[in-house]
């Protein structure tokens, strides 16, 4: 199985990425389900699992702040190990963007931290682009600096999106970026404009954008957010789906290649205790 992939800055990548925040214990929805979710993957060893059945149906590239976050990189070095493959790291470290020169040396540290580990792709975190952003004159101040570290590091440059005028001036002021991560599902969960007017700044995009959150943390069901994402996309842009378990990524990219096809997803039907002709 092969899903579906495009091009960023020269790299082929699946349009499905792997998302982070389920292996990391960032629910979106409260500490109980933080603890739940760092419990499930205490061990070293649990996200070869997944990572497996991601690559079985080839979505190789996945997205964290590998470089800043405690521990992440070294997990996800254990079960790259533990599989003998290579994934494609798409790097989102928090940076300082301080105006000050030893800011400046810390965040070039972080980059090259980010080159060390094995990322192909470093996209600046939304917490730090976003304070660069000044609305009045649609800029993002000395944001060029930065993408110059990243290029300097031999990495490929992006900017990872909460705020959708990111988008708007980076293409407006032609900075030099491949790619955009930009929230974005049918619930409008964590976007700071209405849905309709994202997905215009989506389609007006000049780089490819990576999607995240697609199922709103949880708050609609796979088949519901995925398809919806996936249908109203370009063939450009892409997917972060994060998952639980194995499970749920082979059910994940069933409801995605079936998206994509224009047919139903094969999937069993749902467990209920009463269950009547209606529930399949």
């Amino acid at each position: 199985m092969a899903f579906p992939r495009t091009v960023v800055g020269g790299v082929s990548l699946p349009r499905m990425l792997i998302g982070s925040n389920w292996l990391f214990g960032w629910s979106h929805t409260g500490h109980a389900a933080d603890c739940f979710i760092r419990e499930v993957h205490r061990k070293t060893d649990s996200f070869a699992p997944i990572l497996e059945a991601y690559l079985a149906a080839g979505v190789d590239a996945i997205m964290a702040p590998f470089s800043t976050h405690p521990g992440a990189a070294e997990k996800l070095r254990a079960a790259q190990d533990a599989l003998g493959k290579k994934l494609i790291i798409i790097d989102t470290p928090v940076v300082n963007v301080d105006d000050n020169a030893a800011s400046r040396r810390e965040t070039e540290a972080v980059f090259k931290r980010s080159a060390e580990i094995g990322s192909s792709f470093c996209l600046i975190h939304h917490a730090s682009c976003e304070q660069l952003v000044n609305k009045n004159r649609q800029t993002m101040d000395r944001l060029p600096d930065y993408l110059n570290m990243i290029r300097d590091a031999g990495l490929i440059p992006g900017l990872s999106a909460h705020m959708p005028e990111v988008i708007q001036y980076a293409d407006l002021n032609g900075y030099d970026v491949e790619t955009y991560i930009q929230i974005f599902n049918c619930l409008g969960f964590m976007m700071q404009v209405e849905i309709e007017s994202v997905i215009r700044i989506i389609h007006g995009a000049k780089k490819p954008v990576m999607t995240i959150k697609p199922m709103a943390a949880g708050r609609t069901t796979p088949y519901v957010g995925l398809t919806f994402n996936w249908r109203v996309l370009r063939p450009i842009d892409m997917v972060t789906v994060g998952v639980l378990s194995s499970f749920e990524a082979e059910e994940d990219i069933e409801i995605s290649l079936a998206a994509l096809e224009g047919r139903l997803p094969n999937l069993e039907g749902r467990s209920s205790p009463a269950a009547q002709s209606v529930i399949r």
